[in-house]
Protein backbone atom coordinates (compact mmCIF):
# COMPACT_ATOMS: atom_id res chain seq x y z
CA UNK A 1 0.00 0.00 0.00
CA UNK A 2 1.16 3.54 -0.76
CA UNK A 3 2.34 5.34 2.38
CA UNK A 4 2.34 8.98 3.47
CA UNK A 5 5.32 9.37 5.79
CA UNK A 6 5.72 13.15 5.76
CA UNK A 7 3.75 16.39 5.93
CA UNK A 8 4.93 19.30 3.75
CA UNK A 9 3.80 22.92 3.61
CA UNK A 10 4.06 23.28 -0.18
CA UNK A 11 3.84 20.97 -3.15
CA UNK A 12 4.61 21.70 -6.79
CA UNK A 13 1.61 19.65 -7.87
CA UNK A 14 -1.48 18.44 -6.05
CA UNK A 15 -2.56 14.91 -7.00
CA UNK A 16 -5.75 15.07 -4.93
CA UNK A 17 -7.17 16.33 -1.65
CA UNK A 18 -8.53 14.77 1.51
CA UNK A 19 -11.26 16.51 3.51
CA UNK A 20 -11.13 15.77 7.22
CA UNK A 21 -13.05 16.82 10.33
CA UNK A 22 -11.00 18.09 13.29
CA UNK A 23 -11.28 14.74 15.10
CA UNK A 24 -9.76 13.01 12.07
CA UNK A 25 -6.89 15.50 11.66
CA UNK A 26 -4.87 14.35 14.70
CA UNK A 27 -3.43 11.03 13.59
CA UNK A 28 -0.28 8.96 13.36
CA UNK A 29 -1.17 5.76 11.52
CA UNK A 30 -4.41 5.02 9.72
CA UNK A 31 -5.62 3.83 6.31
CA UNK A 32 -7.09 6.75 4.37
CA UNK A 33 -8.83 7.40 1.06
CA UNK A 34 -8.47 10.76 -0.67
CA UNK A 35 -11.51 12.63 -1.98
CA UNK A 36 -10.73 11.25 -5.46
CA UNK A 37 -10.24 7.65 -4.31
CA UNK A 38 -6.47 7.31 -3.78
CA UNK A 39 -5.96 4.72 -1.04
CA UNK A 40 -2.91 5.14 1.19
CA UNK A 41 -1.60 4.52 4.68
CA UNK A 42 -0.82 7.54 6.82
CA UNK A 43 2.34 6.35 8.57
CA UNK A 44 3.92 9.17 10.58
CA UNK A 45 6.58 8.85 13.28
CA UNK A 46 4.26 10.48 15.84
CA UNK A 47 0.69 11.73 16.08
CA UNK A 48 0.45 15.34 14.87
CA UNK A 49 -2.36 17.62 13.82
CA UNK A 50 -2.87 17.64 10.06
CA UNK A 51 -3.47 21.30 9.27
CA UNK A 52 -5.68 22.76 6.57
CA UNK A 53 -3.56 23.59 3.52
CA UNK A 54 -0.70 21.22 4.30
CA UNK A 55 0.16 18.28 2.05
CA UNK A 56 0.67 14.59 2.71
CA UNK A 57 3.74 13.44 0.77
CA UNK A 58 3.09 9.97 -0.64
CA UNK A 59 6.06 7.67 -1.12
CA UNK A 60 5.31 7.48 -4.86
CA UNK A 61 5.98 11.25 -5.20
CA UNK A 62 2.38 12.48 -5.27
CA UNK A 63 0.95 15.01 -2.80
CA UNK A 64 -2.50 15.03 -1.21
CA UNK A 65 -3.76 18.41 0.04
CA UNK A 66 -5.36 18.43 3.50
CA UNK A 67 -8.66 20.32 3.67
CA UNK A 68 -10.45 20.99 6.96
CA UNK A 69 -14.11 19.97 6.65
CA UNK A 70 -16.91 22.29 7.69
CA UNK A 71 -18.36 21.25 11.04
CA UNK A 72 -21.32 22.30 13.15
CA UNK A 73 -19.88 24.84 15.59
CA UNK A 74 -20.95 27.33 18.26
CA UNK A 75 -19.63 30.91 18.64
CA UNK A 76 -19.86 31.92 22.30
CA UNK A 77 -19.83 35.51 23.57
CA UNK A 78 -20.10 36.98 27.04
CA UNK A 79 -21.29 40.44 28.11
CA UNK A 80 -17.97 41.40 29.80
CA UNK A 81 -14.41 40.13 30.14
CA UNK A 82 -15.20 38.68 33.57
CA UNK A 83 -18.33 36.98 32.23
CA UNK A 84 -16.37 35.52 29.31
CA UNK A 85 -13.59 34.35 31.64
CA UNK A 86 -16.19 32.52 33.74
CA UNK A 87 -17.65 30.81 30.65
CA UNK A 88 -14.17 29.83 29.41
CA UNK A 89 -13.38 28.37 32.85
CA UNK A 90 -16.45 26.10 32.56
CA UNK A 91 -15.44 25.04 29.04
CA UNK A 92 -11.87 24.32 30.15
CA UNK A 93 -13.12 22.42 33.21
CA UNK A 94 -14.74 20.01 30.75
CA UNK A 95 -11.52 19.73 28.69
CA UNK A 96 -13.29 20.82 25.51
CA UNK A 97 -11.17 21.90 22.53
CA UNK A 98 -11.92 25.49 21.54
CA UNK A 99 -10.74 28.29 19.30
CA UNK A 100 -9.90 31.41 21.28
CA UNK A 101 -10.56 34.78 19.66
CA UNK A 102 -10.37 38.33 21.05
CA UNK A 103 -14.04 38.56 22.05
CA UNK A 104 -15.47 35.05 21.58
CA UNK A 105 -14.63 31.35 21.59
CA UNK A 106 -15.66 28.63 19.14
CA UNK A 107 -16.61 25.09 20.16
CA UNK A 108 -18.00 22.09 18.33
CA UNK A 109 -21.77 22.01 18.66
CA UNK A 110 -23.08 20.13 21.68
CA UNK A 111 -26.66 20.63 22.90
CA UNK A 112 -25.75 20.10 26.58
CA UNK A 113 -22.80 22.52 26.45
CA UNK A 114 -24.95 25.04 24.58
CA UNK A 115 -27.60 24.84 27.31
CA UNK A 116 -24.91 25.25 29.99
CA UNK A 117 -23.52 28.36 28.27
CA UNK A 118 -26.99 29.84 27.77
CA UNK A 119 -27.65 29.16 31.46
CA UNK A 120 -24.51 31.15 32.27
CA UNK A 121 -25.97 34.07 30.29
CA UNK A 122 -23.77 33.73 27.20
CA UNK A 123 -24.84 34.36 23.63
CA UNK A 124 -24.45 31.22 21.51
CA UNK A 125 -24.58 31.33 17.70
CA UNK A 126 -24.56 28.11 15.66
CA UNK A 127 -22.73 28.03 12.32
CA UNK A 128 -20.76 25.73 10.00
CA UNK A 129 -17.05 26.20 9.30
CA UNK A 130 -13.72 24.38 9.61
CA UNK A 131 -12.66 23.93 13.26
CA UNK A 132 -9.08 24.67 14.35
CA UNK A 133 -8.88 24.74 18.15
CA UNK A 134 -5.89 25.67 20.30
CA UNK A 135 -3.19 23.03 20.46
CA UNK A 136 -2.11 21.37 23.68
CA UNK A 137 0.39 22.99 26.01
Amino acid sequence: MIRAKAIVEKASQEADSITLFYGDRFRRRIAMVSDGGIEFLLDLAEAIELMDGQFLALDDGRHIKITAAKEQLMRVRGNSQQHMARAVWHVGNRHLPCEIHADFIVLTFDRIIKDMLLGLGCTVEEFNAPFSPEGGA
